[in-house]
């Protein structure tokens, strides 16, 4: 029986849907990775760090879930092979923290903002799109593969925390997963919702909403997208995404695709995939809350340092996503969801590098108060 093969119109109608929830609700509850270092860096809040860690949690128990009925393979994704770039997910990490500090949020925030009618988030989105295009394939790209990614480890099974567990302990691959998502996914469930003020509806609503789009990026690129063998290739395929492979949110190559489908767009070999239309979902889904809220508000640069600070802002998330596979959504929950060391490694990395950057910024306004 010949398989029926799902249209790209299909996937890519439903990623725009998937970042349309992910923008509405990031607005309304104004999710932000860059806001929940901020916030315990000067005020010693840990709200939204702990919203973070409830969507990190459910991405994790939700794809984990995925994985277990059959409905996902962590293994076709970018995230989990035998080959652990360790320099890039640590440098690249460095840099987008540094960037997304610089720029006034990540790239998933720059996406919500221009939504919200943020003139500044649309020259970040340009110089994210830029350093994120030389980096994969320009001016930066041959350096990086050269000089960045040929420092890594080969391991003997994939990267992933339950592949180790399994290797280590000679558990079964399905228990291995079980156990290491329970016992990460729950500590951090568990970790999120242990204080009072944690119960607030804006950080429940945020961090459940924000984890399930994840989930549901998977589903739709990695079950509904997917094809055990094409038509035309007689391979294996996951139709509409630009990897070749099962993707969910991220935001730093797929912004990058989105300006180059405006600047090609006479060129029909562009067109539009799973990546493109969640971008473009988020911003539509966060105008939709901006205008029912009537919080939709032209907002521009202070000085020329501004626009500077966020240029380069822009260009240093561009290169440092690129670098280390993604962003504080592409790896801080997406990549997290499958449970992989590198992904591990570049959160770790995004958050050392936003907080330096705000206790040097803390110091320079200091000296020159």
């Amino acid at each position: 029986m010949e398989e029926s093969l799902v249209s790209a119109s299909t996937i890519v109608w439903l990623a725009f849907a998937v970042g349309g929830v992910f923008g509405f609700v990031a607005n309304r509850t104004n999710f932000c990775t860059m806001g929940a270092v901020s916030d315990i860096v000067n005020m010693g809040d840990w709200n939204r760090m702990r919203m973070w860690a409830l969507a990190i949690a459910t991405a994790i128990l939700g794809t984990a879930a995925l994985q277990w009925l059959g409905l996902f393979d962590a293994s076709k994704s970018i995230y989990t092979g035998n080959r652990l770039t360790w320099f890039s997910h640590l440098l690249g990490g460095l840099c987008f923290g540094i960037g997304m500090t610089l720029a006034s949020g990540c790239g998933s925030k720059t996406l919500i903002r221009i939504g919200g009618g943020n003139l500044k988030s649309i020259v970040v989105f340009v110089f994210l799109a830029i350093g994120a295009y030389m980096t994969m394939r320009g001016l930066f790209g041959v350096w990086r593969v050269r000089h960045l990614d040929n420092i890594a480890t080969e391991l003997p099974h994939g990267q992933d925390l339950p592949a180790f567990l399994g290797a280590a302990t000679g558990m079964a691959s399905g228990t291995a997963l079980l156990a290491t998502a329970l016992a990460v996914g729950g500590g951090l469930l568990l970790w999120s919702l242990a204080r009072r003020e944690a119960w607030r509806s804006d950080v429940i609503l945020g961090g459940v909403v924000v984890g399930v789009t994840v989930v549901a990026g998977w589903y739709v690129s990695a079950h509904i997208g997917y094809v055990a063998e094409h038509p035309e290739t007689l391979e294996e395929a996951f139709i509409a995404t630009n990897s070749g492979r099962a993707e969910s949110l991220t935001f730093v190559a797929p912004v990058a695709y989105t300006l180059e489908l405006l600047l090609l767009w006479s060129d029909t070999s562009r067109v539009v995939t799973f990546g493109i239309a969640s971008v473009l979902g988020v911003i539509a889904g966060s105008a939709a809350y901006a205008v029912v809220s009537r919080g939709f508000r032209i907002e521009s640069f202070r000085d020329a340092g501004d626009l500077v600070r966020h240029m380069a802002g822009g260009l240093l998330m561009g290169f440092g996503g690129v670098t280390a596979l993604g962003c504080t959504i592409g790896q801080g929950i997406t990549g997290l969801s499958t449970l992989a060391l590198g992904s591990i490694l570049t959160t770790l990395a995004i958050i050392v590098g936003s907080a330096i950057t705000m206790k040097i910024q803390y110091w320079l306004m200091m000296r020159g108060a």
